[in-house]
């Protein structure tokens, strides 16, 4: 039976990995897709780089046109990175009538609708399970498996970098530049983490899961986001000490008819599955109308994981499933209204976490009380512990945790609270998750 040619463009960790599969594991894909599947074209800009797998002689190249200009290629795997010159090439191969299979979630997060018109208008597909937590088939299975049910709610640890860190600051009394250093060390890190820490990596996923679950339209510079690089130890230890730990949450929720979405660090109650994500895997919590609660946990990056989804995207492509599930869904459609609005920030409500510096002298938490009082801030429970330092009024960590309060009415607060002459600036403020 006639192969399906496959291209791969961006021979790095990703792309190895799916080379890999596509020459080591060709009888079972095979199988699978019911003729074979050759790896014909392999484009990267380095070809002297050595790779964990060997590709047959005259395979790999640095020049485009090879799958350009190739109507035997039908499907074609970006896996470059990054915004550019990654969404040019896409452009080339839909136009060129190729099928596209990415793992790029900042091209899609960005340029989602530009892609995606492109496709429909050269009649091709575009399919993405890598984008969002590696190895986990959570696309394919909000797009699908979960078809019959109108989602209600997205909780998600979608960065392994991230969960990494966290972990290693409440498991082994890290500070966050330690734990920080050690991921860099261990591959888990870039050089320059800051897409990962600051919350835009998970923005990014987010936004990609709101619009398959949800129908919304949002680019994931709107989305709120809080970074972990606030976090210190002392955070993890009253975490513990309140019966939660601290992950990276991005949640998208339905609330009144209106879309809830924010990506921040939040206490996560040791009680939910959530909590117990470590290292550098990845977890989503979906609940639907009908299932009701689904947990999803597995390795969100890594080379064979993130091959693992490369890899069957391309099997899906090649029989039509793609295809058919592209044409009905008609994602990032500029014709198609979002389905649901988005409610305001502010006006979302939650229990919060506050850690200050207080000046330890009577009245202090009185004066702070009367502030959140005010703004309809309810205390739930307050940790303050004695302190040894000499001095008349020394400072010393004060911890509240509220009851559920909308997040305008906190940041006024706040505002207030941070004038205060017995409070140091740098009030820490972290969502709760029961």
């Amino acid at each position: 039976m006639k192969p399906i040619k496959v291209a791969i463009i961006g021979f790095g960790t990703v792309g190895s990995g799916v080379a890999k599969l596509l020459l080591e594991e060709r009888e079972r894909l095979a199988r699978q897709v019911g003729c074979p599947l050759e790896l014909a074209r392999v484009v990267d800009v380095d070809l002297e780089r050595p790779r964990n797998v060997r590709l047959p002689p005259g395979l790999l190249t640095d020049q485009l046109s090879t799958v350009l200009e190739d109507p035997e290629i039908q499907i074609a795997v970006e896996l470059i990175g990054g915004l550019e010159p990654a969404r040019t090439i896409v452009l080339r191969l839909l136009e060129a009538g190729k099928d596209v299979v990415t793992a790029n979630k900042a091209l899609l997060a960005e340029h989602g609708t530009e892609l995606f018109e492109a496709a429909r208008k050269y009649g091709r597909s575009i399919a993405f399970e890598a984008s969002v937590a590696g190895g986990i088939p959570i696309i394919a299975a909000i797009a699908e498996s979960l078809a019959a049910n109108q989602i209600q709610s997205i909780y998600g640890i979608l960065n392994g970098t991230t969960n990494f860190i966290l972990t290693q600051m409440a498991e082994q009394g890290s500070m966050y530049a330690d734990a920080l250093r050690t991921a860099q060390q261990l591959g888990y890190a870039e050089a320059d983490p800051s897409l990962d820490v600051n919350g835009t990596d998970a923005a990014q996923k987010l936004a990609i899961l709101a619009h398959l679950a949800f129908g919304v339209h949002v680019r994931w510079q709107e989305i709120p986001r809080t970074g972990i690089d606030t976090v210190q130890a002392a955070d993890m230890k009253y975490a513990a000490e309140l019966g939660y730990t601290i992950k990276l949450l991005a949640v998208a929720e339905l609330v009144g008819g209106g879309l809830e979405l924010h990506v921040s660090p939040t206490l996560v109650s040791r009680h939910n599955p959530l909590a117990h994500v470590r290292g550098a895997f990845n977890a989503i919590r979906v609940v639907g109308d009908a299932v009701g609660p689904v947990f999803f946990h597995g390795q969100g990056a890594g080379q064979m994981p993130t091959a693992s989804a490369v890899t069957a995207d391309i099997i899906s492509t090649a029989l039509g499933r793609t295809a058919i599930t592209f044409r009905t869904l008609r994602l990032w459609s500029p014709d198609r209204p979002s389905v649901v609005p988005l409610r305001d920030p502010a006006a979302i409500s939650s229990r919060y976490y506050l850690r200050l510096n207080v000046e330890d002298r009577p009245g202090v938490l009185a004066e702070i009380a009367g502030i959140l009082g005010a703004h309809q801030v309810s205390i739930a429970s307050v940790i303050q512990h004695e302190t040894e330092e000499p001095g008349d009024h020394p400072m010393v960590p004060l911890v509240i945790m509220t009851h559920s309060a909308p997040a305008g009415k906190l940041a006024e607060s706040l505002a207030k609270i941070e004038r205060l002459s017995c409070v140091e600036p740098g009030v820490v403020c972290m969502r709760v998750l029961s």
